[in-house]
């Protein structure tokens, strides 16, 4: 396979876009990312998107983005893994590179999440799990996680200002991010003491629901040489696993398997170890997420991502920094286009151009992007050359 490059990167201010329509999200973020790298070519594009159709009755993604980009009759795929979908867009363009088929291929993420109401986003979420196991009985993903984080509790000891230390520090780094949907910081008091939505998870432990796309363009890594406008980022791994869906047919509900077997498939195929790499972009749909995820990516034992987060070991200066754009916390997670947000951070990070948030001496990332309640997940390696 082909040594494959990141070449353009673009985001935008994710939120409430209430006067933007989904084609709209994707077009403006494709168009920041081809500015970035300064190119126009594209021979293909992967979309991805989890629940377009539930979100805002359009499906057909695959047609309707290349046309309103200007790029018509550019081959298309939509691809879809509940929130792993941009993970699995990236990896779909990392592929499509890699193999000769595309020399320069466009991933891109988009969820427009508000056009509907709350319960209407509730339902489109609870469709990455298990339907008749799961959704049928009235569980949600709160539900979920909130039983995952009181067996955590209960096994480990991790405490609720643990829990609540994820969302002080997602929020810290979240503040300096200009494309984040809540730019401000809170103390641990705010999120213990904000509306409980499924104990021990209360408001300011879970995720928002946002409108907002991201893209990146990648080639050759010998093209992005030739364009030198930027250090090239090159993607050296990539690691794709599933689990059962339903959390009642793990044998453990506290192992994402999913995530180790990703992660592993993805250092494997970089030649790294955890240890190699610097800092991380990670899937903090709740806090008790983010703290699951380093325990099966092996950042730290399991039972020790709680202390870890409280002591400082992930945050921006720590041993091992952890969502630097604020993660899903703060910076929004309009579902399809997280995992491709979490690789824009990670470049813009290996570049040195992530401003007020950047990590010192940064030269390999990762990128993890799940899947529900852990049924499935992408994992990039990404190094500075």
């Amino acid at each position: 396979m082909r040594d494959v490059a990141i070449i353009g990167i673009g985001m935008m201010k994710w939120g409430e876009l209430w006067e933007k329509s989904i084609r709209d999200l994707c077009v403006e973020a494709a168009l920041n990312c081809l500015d970035d790298a300064g190119i126009d070519r594209v021979d293909a594009i992967a979309i991805g998107s989890m629940s377009s159709g539930i979100f805002t009755g359009q499906e057909h993604l695959a047609s309707l983005v290349p046309d309103y980009l200007g790029k018509r009759h550019t081959p298309a795929t939509r691809v879809e893994s509940a929130c792993a979908s941009g993970g699995l867009a990236v990896r779909t363009a990392f592929l499509e590179v890699a193999s000769g088929v595309s020399d320069y291929a466009l991933a891109i993420g988009v969820e427009k999440m508000t056009d509907v109401s709350g319960g209407g986003a509730t339902y489109g979420l609870a469709t990455a799990a298990d339907q008749e196991y799961e959704a049928f009985h009235g569980v949600t993903f709160p539900g979920l996680y909130a039983m995952m984080a009181n067996a955590h509790m209960d096994r480990y000891g991790t405490t609720r200002e643990q829990l609540a230390d994820v969302a002080v520090k997602n929020h810290k780094n979240g503040a300096k991010n200009p494309h984040a949907q809540y730019p401000f910081e809170v103390t641990r008091e705010q999120v213990m003491k904000s509306v409980m939505i499924a104990d021990p998870l209360r408001l300011f432990d879970c995720s928002p629901i946002t409108d907002g796309a991201a893209a990146v363009l990648l080639a050759p890594l010998a093209e992005a040489k030739k364009l030198g406008k930027h250090a090239p980022v090159t993607i050296i791994g990539v690691g794709n696993a599933t689990d059962a869906i339903a959390l009642s047919q793990r044998p453990d509900m506290l192992k994402l398997e999913a995530v180790t077997h990703a992660t592993k498939r993805a250092l494997d195929m970089a030649g790294k170890k955890i240890e190699d790499v610097d800092f991380a972009e990670v899937h903090d749909c709740f806090t008790i997420a983010e703290i699951l995820v380093m325990e099966a990516m092996g950042v730290v034992d399991a039972g020790k991502g709680g202390p870890a987060t409280s002591d400082g070991y992930t945050a921006i200066d720590g041993k091992f920094p952890i969502n630097p754009s604020g993660g899903l916390k703060a910076k929004g997670h309009p579902v399809g286009a997280t995992g491709v947000a979490q690789v824009c951070e990670t470049v813009a990070q290996l570049r040195g151009e992530a401003g007020a948030r950047q990590i010192k001496g940064a030269k390999v990332g990762l990128t993890q992007n799940m899947g529900g309640s852990g049924g499935s997940c992408v994992v990039h390696v990404l190094e500075v050359k």
